[in-house]
């Protein structure tokens, strides 16, 4: 059955490969575009992709598409509804997300100009690192709304706190509530007063030094990985928190979501894009959900606000 919808994923690593993967198997649009400046990879996968709907039983249609440095073979994804910005370098063992800005820079300004050009009505869902700064200069770039432009970041560090947690206290995860704001970064701010197990607050079973040591491992996890691997960096886990943005999205859900959205008076904080929780639809943020937090998770988001806005002003002449 046609949706009338159509997503596009820019950059055909493992990170948006796998988005790609996970968009089209929700069987929500009528087409996933995946594009890629290495020729052939997005075709190739996209092939790979389509011959895999009559196993899994979805009907999107996969379409890869090699883009030039110039803007050449972008016209495939006009009419998006929603654009998910994978491309740009990974980090490497011993790099922090900050180490990619310059180099990300370039590349996330080009697709954001084509982005503009083709696709002038899509939300744009950006996960190239530096997390809040690529999302800031997308928006500069593309002069989108800015509720037209969000950030993927605190879907997954909130899904890692979780993740954390459970593994501590040997529960299934659904069990377990948590919530991540701030940046995607060293200023991330973990929020143990929203965090349950069971519903019993996170504070009532672990002693905070314990808590604590499961909040440096979150806001450590993506290096984590990183460590580990080797060689790329972490993309199941990205992948399933922006593919369920885009859903919300496609879907005018209406779910509130911690995503990097532009915040404007929320929590005393304006001008500035930030993680917090945000309603989540077929324009992007309708509103930034603000709830109560302790002081202590006040006065850290607003220091993390501080540390990305100098950053984000930064962007724009890169």
């Amino acid at each position: 059955m046609s949706t009338g919808k159509k997503a596009t994923v820019v950059g055909a690593g493992f990170y948006g490969s796998t988005t790609t993967q996970r968009l089209a198997e929700y069987d929500l649009f009528d087409t996933v575009v995946l594009t890629d400046i290495i020729e052939g990879r997005p075709e190739g996968l996209a092939l790979d992709l389509n011959q895999s709907r009559p196993i899994e039983g979805f009907e999107t249609t996969v379409v890869g598409a090699t883009t030039g440095r110039s803007g050449d073979g972008y016209e495939v994804i006009e009419g998006s509804d929603v654009v998910v910005v994978t491309a740009g370098l990974p980090r490497k063992p011993g790099m922090s997300r900050m180490d990619l800005l310059e180099v990300n820079a370039k590349i996330v300004r080009q697709v954001a100009e084509n982005v503009a050009k083709y696709a002038p009505n899509a939300v744009v869902v950006v996960v190239s690192n530096p997390l809040d700064e690529m999302t800031a200069l997308a928006q500069q770039v593309t002069q989108f709304p800015r509720h037209r432009v969000l950030g993927q970041a605190g879907m997954l560090d909130t899904a890692r706190f979780t993740s954390n947690v459970a593994q501590a206290l040997a529960v299934p995860v659904s069990a377990v509530k948590t919530l991540t704001l701030g940046s995607h970064g060293d200023t991330m701010v973990p929020v143990p007063s929203r965090c349950t197990v069971n519903g019993a607050p996170l504070a009532d079973l672990l002693p905070p030094d314990k808590v604590e040591d499961l909040v440096v491992r979150t806001r450590n996890g993506g290096a984590e990985v990183v460590a580990l691997l080797k060689t790329g960096s972490a993309y199941y886990a990205p992948s399933a928190a922006a593919a369920r943005m885009a859903r919300a999205i496609a879907e005018d859900a209406g779910a509130v979501l911690p995503v990097c959205a532009w915040v404007d008076g929320e929590y005393g904080i304006s001008g500035v894009y930030l993680g917090v929780e945000a309603e989540i639809g077929a324009t992007g943020v309708r509103r930034v959900v603000e709830n109560p937090l302790t002081e202590p998770e006040l006065a850290a988001l607003r220091e993390a606000a501080e540390a990305v806005r100098a950053k984000q002003a930064d962007v724009a002449d890169l």
